[in-house]
């Protein structure tokens, strides 16, 4: 099978070109193989992915509401309680009273701010080979196209980005 370089395959093809396969299919195939990717650095300091993206959610937002924590994360309510119970368990996140008797508070304990800082150094480098893999003007082209497929399928909205 002929290689193509990389001019090639960031050239996009012809208007008329056919989609071959399942988008869904094909985004699943990345997103596993990207989590893969990042997973296996921060299991050094045991940690998935979910997990080290909650800690810096809850790390920058906190203390939040689950529900608006969830909300930002992009995941339902379910999941994201799921998510938080082994971060509870290991003392890295709490959940505390809010301004009523009725509402709670996510927040990172110091130890969560340990092992997140613990974890970044990890993540980072994830980040940096994940970075020389794919050349970093193709991941900013695919961070954008990723953007915009979010605006495009978010309720509510247009499709329009700000420039």
């Amino acid at each position: 099978m002929r290689r193509m370089s990389a001019t090639q395959l960031s050239t996009p093809k012809p208007a008329a070109a056919k989609l071959q396969g399942c988008t869904n299919f094909k985004l699943r195939q990345l997103t596993r193989r990207v989590t893969q990717h990042y997973d296996a650095e921060l299991a050094q300091v045991g940690l998935r992915t979910t997990q080290y993206s909650l800690l810096s959610h809850v790390l920058k937002l906190g203390p939040i509401r689950p529900g608006a924590l969830a909300q930002a994360m992009k995941m339902d309510a379910s999941t994201l309680t799921r998510n938080l119970r082994p971060l509870q368990a290991a003392g890295w996140v709490e959940h505390a009273g809010g301004v009523d008797g009725r509402s709670r508070l996510i927040s990172i304990t110091q130890s969560g701010r340990d092992k997140r800082q613990e974890a970044q150094r990890h993540w980072k480098a994830a980040q940096g080979s994940l970075n020389r893999l794919f050349g970093v003007p193709r991941l900013l082209r695919l961070h954008t196209l990723i953007d915009e497929a979010l605006d495009l399928m978010t309720p509510g909205t247009t499709g329009d980005r700000d420039e």
